[in-house]
C-alpha cells in the first residue's frame, strides 16, 4: 500500500494567520438563504461568511439541509430567498456552477478509467487536452500517495485510495473554493484518521478555502478553523464555534483538554437539535 505523506514540509499555518484572513471581504457570503421542496422547508434564513483560506466544517442532525446548502453553493440548486455572494459579487441564476470544485459523498470513479484518467475527468471536460491533463496529474500523484498506481482501475483500489483519487480530481480542478461532502464517511476509523491528517497537509500546501460536511464531531473539530452547527429542519446556523487549536495538528490533540472542551460544547448543541428532529410535529 502506498504511504501518505503527512509531515509538514514548510512552516505551519497557525491560528494567527487564520484570524488575519477573516478581516477582509468574504470569499463566500450567504445572506438570508432559504429553500423549500414542496411542503418541506429545508433551509431557513441561513447566514454564513467564509473567508479566503479558511477550513470550515459543517455538522448537524440528519435532514438539517447540509447537502441542500452545498448544492446551492455549487450552483446545483437555486435558493428561494436570500442571496449568495462570491468575492463581493451577487451570484446569478446559475450560482457558482463551474466556479467551485465539489466532491460529493461517493467517489464517483468511472470503472473503465484508470487512476490517471479518473483524476483528469474534470479538467478534460473543462477543455484541457488529454496529454496536458495527464502531465499535470502525473506531477501530483506522489503528493496524493498514488505514485505507481496510475494504471490501476477503481476495483483494484482500497476505499482510502479511491477517495484520494477523487480528492486529486477535485484539487486538479483548480478553484479557490472547495466543497467536500463527507468524503471520509465510509472509511474505517484508522484510515479516516490518516486521511484527515493528510488532507490538512494538502490544504496547507495548496491554500484552498474549504467547506466540509461531516457527521463526526471529532473530525469537525480536528480539521476546522470554525465549526458551524446546523439546527434541525428547517436548517439554519445554530452555533458558530471558532477552533483555537494550534496547527499542524497531530492525533494526540484529540485527548487534550481544549479539544474535549470544544467537543462538549458542540455535542450539547448537536444533541439539542437532534432531539428536535425526533420530536412529533
Amino acid at each position: 500500500m502506498p504511504q501518505l505523506s503527512i509531515a509538514p514540509t514548510s512552516p505551519a499555518r497557525d491560528s494567527t494567520n487564520v484570524k488575519d484572513s477573516t478581516s477582509g471581504e468574504p470569499i463566500l457570503r450567504l445572506a438570508g438563504v432559504s429553500k423549500r421542496f414542496a411542503q418541506v422547508t429545508a433551509l431557513d434564513d441561513v447566514n454564513i461568511d467564509i473567508h479566503r483560506g479558511e477550513f470550515i466544517t459543517v455538522i448537524g442532525p440528519s435532514g438539517c439541509g447540509k447537502s441542500t446548502l452545498f448544492n446551492i453553493v455549487a450552483g446545483l440548486e437555486a435558493p428561494d430567498q436570500g442571496s449568495v455572494m462570491h468575492k463581493g459579487a451577487t451570484v446569478g441564476a446559475k450560482g457558482l456552477l463551474g466556479q467551485v470544485s465539489f466532491m460529493p459523498q461517493q467517489d464517483l470513479l468511472m470503472p473503465w478509467r484508470n487512476v490517471l484518467d479518473n483524476a483528469i475527468v474534470a479538467i478534460e471536460l473543462e477543455g484541457t487536452p488529454r496529454g496536458q491533463a495527464r502531465q499535470r496529474a502525473l506531477t501530483m500523484l506522489p503528493e496524493f500517495g498514488l505514485k505507481g498506481f496510475e494504471r490501476h482501475y477503481p476495483h483494484q483500489l482500497s476505499g482510502g485510495m479511491r477517495q484520494r483519487v477523487a480528492l486529486m480530481r477535485t484539487f486538479l480542478f483548480e478553484r479557490e473554493l472547495m466543497l467536500l461532502d463527507e468524503p471520509f464517511g465510509a472509511l474505517d476509523s484508522l484510515t479516516r484518521t490518516m486521511m484527515q491528517r493528510w488532507l490538512l497537509e494538502i490544504w496547507r500546501r495548496h491554500r484552498r478555502t474549504v467547506l466540509f460536511i461531516t457527521h463526526d464531531i471529532d473530525e469537525a473539530i480536528f480539521l476546522a478553523d470554525r465549526v458551524l452547527v446546523m439546527s434541525a429542519r428547517p436548517g439554519k446556523v445554530k452555533l458558530e464555534q471558532r477552533i483555537e487549536l494550534p496547527r499542524p495538528r497531530g492525533t494526540e490533540l484529540v485527548t487534550s483538554a481544549d479539544f474535549v472542551h470544544y467537543k462538549r460544547v458542540l455535542l450539547e448543541a448537536l444533541e439539542e437539535e437532534s432531539m428536535k428532529s425526533f420530536a412529533p410535529h
